[in-house]
């Protein structure tokens, strides 16, 4: 038999549905699973039983009492814990807020409630989900469940890590910079980074458009139907997109016609060299779409080296903005205060001329997309990086050079805003995940996962994913 966590998230809604198995027997299991398991894994920075049992007897109530079901009726999944959630506590991966909790709730966890979700807890994410690793003082590192000395990628790390090693069947993750794709790839799992504006941010905001909520999920039919979950807009929404006629979930079953798919696979920032391994991902996946009837064109990289520079001072400000008491600056990560102190030199005047040249940017890589149905790139230029090996604290620069040569092709799709998603295509010689991304024109989610599921049709990654169940104790 199937265990209750090798299901994905729409096996479960459906084995809920037909009294298969009940909601609290599903969020029992998961609870063991991470009580047993993430000690070594470093998923979850706080696990809430109390709150998980709570939710899955509403959503017994609700079966009992029949009529009109909440799609994802107790099905546990975990929010990020740089969201909040009220009665929750909420660290932004910071052992600064270690006993912060959250006095409301997000507009999207309001979501997932009405949905029937069951919450399991808080995912593990950097300090203020900054670096492109899990490693902080608030929890132990996240790691992938396929080789525990290495790391899940950030800052949606544990979230993915959670995904892939079945704490949880699906997980809510965000990306200003590549922070749902990066831990994707290195945990062998799709995460979907959404069009601005797809997903409200209410009641706050990212004042630079960075920054947007997304899925991540085992299967593509998942990652749509949880953010079908994920896109009603809420009023005031600074970027609004129109809720479209088909959802998400729909688009999956949609057979897509002949694409025209631009690729390319050299970085835009200077000295980057790409794993052949990663190369060799790329060009079985560019093999694969052209077996399936696609017009795969390359194309030069759109951006220059320094063309990317702006996003640097806008990401200084974004850690800045935090408010942090000046009494506990000093017990900031070492990377933390390195950038909120070049934020808070940017004054006025240089933040509204880097927002302009980062959106200069942007236009540049929209233009370069615009032409096409899709654009295929590796998700990162390596493969998931040792626990350690990116993170320096004698040096933050370095280490914020060394996460840019780690993901070079990840940031430029929140510059500019448009869709982009990371699959889990590719396998090294050693069995550890390489992500593909697949970007499109703004707005595109559709027609993007529609390409992504044929592509999991045609080269199924189920079974190579159920590795890490595997490999756990």
């Amino acid at each position: 038999m199937t265990a209750p966590h090798e299901l994905t998230m729409l096996e479960q809604a459906a084995a809920v549905r037909r009294g298969e198995i009940s909601p609290v027997e599903l969020t029992a299991h998961h609870l063991e699973r991470i009580e047993r398991i993430d000690p070594a894994l470093g998923a979850y920075l706080t696990v809430t039983p109390e709150r998980a049992l709570e939710d899955a007897r509403r959503a017994e109530r609700l079966l009992l009492a029949g009529g009109d079901l909440p799609p994802l009726l107790g099905v546990p999944v975990p929010v990020k814990d740089l969201t909040p959630v009220a009665g929750i506590r909420f660290t932004s991966g910071s052992a600064v807020f270690a006993d912060r909790v959250a006095e409301r709730d997000a507009h999207l966890v309001t979501l997932l409630r009405e949905a029937g979700t069951v919450l399991t807890g808080k995912t593990n994410t950097p300090e203020f989900g900054l670096p492109a690793y899990t490693e902080g003082r608030a929890g132990p590192p996240a790691r992938t469940p396929y080789d525990l000395t290495r790391g899940a990628g950030g800052s949606s790390g544990g979230a993915a890590a959670a995904v892939a090693a079945g704490l949880a069947a699906a997980a809510h993750g965000s990306d200003g910079g590549g922070s749902i794709r990066i831990p994707a790839s290195c945990c062998g799992v799709v995460g979907l980074k959404p069009s601005r504006g797809r997903v409200s941010p209410a009641p706050w905001g990212d004042v630079s458009g960075l920054a947007v909520h997304g899925p991540i999920a085992r299967t593509v039919r998942d990652a749509a139907a949880l953010l079908d979950v994920l896109s009603v807009p809420a009023p005031g929404d600074p970027f609004p997109l129109p809720v479209p006629e088909r959802t998400f979930l729909q688009w999956c079953d949609h057979e897509p016609r002949r694409l025209r798919i631009a690729r390319w696979a050299l970085p835009d920032v200077a000295g980057v060299t790409v794993d052949p391994e990663v190369l060799a991902a790329y060009e079985r996946t560019s093999a694969l779409l052209e077996d399936l009837g696609h017009e795969v064109l390359d194309v030069p990289q759109p951006l220059a080296p320094g063309d990317r520079d702006a996003f640097t001072p806008v990401w200084a400000v974004l850690a800045a903005l935090t408010p942090v008491p000046v009494e506990h600056e000093g017990e900031l990560l070492p990377l933390t205060r390195w950038l909120r102190a070049q934020g808070q030199r940017v004054g006025g005047l240089g933040y509204a001329r880097a927002l302009g040249a980062m959106q200069a940017v942007g236009r540049e890589l929209a233009r370069a997309v615009h032409p096409y149905d899709a654009v295929l790139t590796p998700t990162l230029a390596q493969l998931p990086a040792r626990v350690g090996a990116l993170r320096d604290d004698a040096d933050p620069e370095a280490d914020f050079a060394a996460q840019l040569a780690f993901t070079p092709f990840t940031a430029p799709w929140n510059i500019a805003g448009l869709p982009a998603v990371s699959l889990p295509l590719g396998w090294s010689d050693g069995g550890l995940p390489i992500g593909m991304m697949l970007g499109a024109p703004h707005g595109a989610e559709g027609r993007l996962l529609a390409l992504a599921a044929q592509l999991e049709a045609a080269a199924p990654w189920r079974e190579c994913a159920a590795r890490a169940f595997a490999v756990l104790p």
